[in-house]
């Protein structure tokens, strides 16, 4: 089952001639699930080859302009390539009323309808059906929210033959059970799921911090995951600064992936003031060493864990 994560902007603040501001989608059973949506997001979407009229839902992690005024124009884009699905948009205090200002003093109209959700408590904020999205409050200069992207835990791989020597005809009944149903036999036997199935396979985690000093909060929210996006706006030599503005150092960030105990650690949001990454790369890898430095347009696939395969 694919899954797969797309940069469509890794800037900080400031957009430069490589980098575009704050935007994340992830691509999972044909949906979008994007994170944040800074200036010019749509246009990343098209070179990306980014969907406009498939099922989306949008997760916006502050009301700063460089996480949230990509939203008029991906939309006003979407109306005029005729989508007619809605848009769900979650996002904490602050961003109904944005929307609604938009959409009331901007002229332009829209083809499908838009569902504004804010979001004021932690937890499960959103059930995708196999998949869940989970919110905890960052630390950052304004009310900040950082999300995970958590896949549900799937029955275990379907043994026919267990199935067959448990008397359990190929059909439907077989159907029940691979959905972890338990089943009853015309003879009244009762056939549970875990005597035909094996371990139940675990789903895959992706984090996405938004703006934040490094977070106790994050470190468990991310704990185990496979994927941790994470903000390193500025460099260990300016601590002292992005402590002051709510922001993160590679080498802070660096110690809550090890914390936290995730596979890989992507650095994002990243100063203008860094021409090049070099630098920010070797001070987190003195602490945790599976670490990329995420540009604009990079894939990611993220793959099932080990022996959680499709079959």
């Amino acid at each position: 089952m694919s899954l797969r994560i797309i940069f469509l902007g890794t800037a900080g603040s400031l957009p430069t001639n490589e980098r575009s501001l704050p935007s994340i989608v992830i691509q999972h059973r044909g949906e979008i699930i994007m994170f944040d949506c800074g200036e010019g997001t749509q246009r990343q979407m098209m070179k990306a080859g980014v969907g406009f009229n498939r099922k989306m839902i949008v997760f916006i992690t502050h009301m700063h302009g460089d996480h949230v005024l990509g939203l008029p124009g991906m939309m006003q884009t979407m109306s005029l390539l005729g989508r007619d699905k809605p848009l769900k948009i979650y996002g904490p205090p602050g961003i109904r009323t944005f929307i609604d200002a938009i959409t009331s003093t901007v002229s332009f109209w829209l083809s499908f309808p838009i569902e504004v959700s804010e979001v004021s408590v932690e937890g499960v904020i959103y059930d995708g059906g196999d998949y869940e999205v989970r919110a905890v409050w960052a630390e950052h200069s304004i009310p900040s929210l950082a999300y995970a992207f958590v896949e549900k835990t799937r029955p275990g791989k379907f043994y026919p033959e267990k199935a067959l020597a448990l008397g359990v005809p190929k059909g439907p009944l077989w159907s029940r059970l691979q959905r972890g149903m338990e089943v009853t036999l015309p003879d009244g036997r009762v056939i549970k799921p875990s005597d035909v199935l094996g371990p139940p396979r675990p789903g895959r985690k992706i984090v996405y911090s938004g703006d934040t000093r490094p977070s106790d909060k994050i470190a468990e929210l991310a704990s185990g995951a496979d994927v941790l996006i994470h903000e390193a706006t500025l460099g260990d030599e300016l601590l002292e600064r992005a402590e002051e503005e709510g922001h993160s150092t590679p080498s802070g960030v660096a110690k809550i992936a090890l914390k936290a105990g995730v596979k890989l650690l992507v650095l994002t949001h990243l100063s203008a003031r860094y021409s090049g990454d070099e630098s920010l790369l070797s001070e987190a890898k003195k602490i945790f060493q599976n670490i990329i430095i995420a540009r604009d347009l990079e894939k990611i696939e993220v793959p099932l864990p080990r022996g959680s395969e499709e079959l």
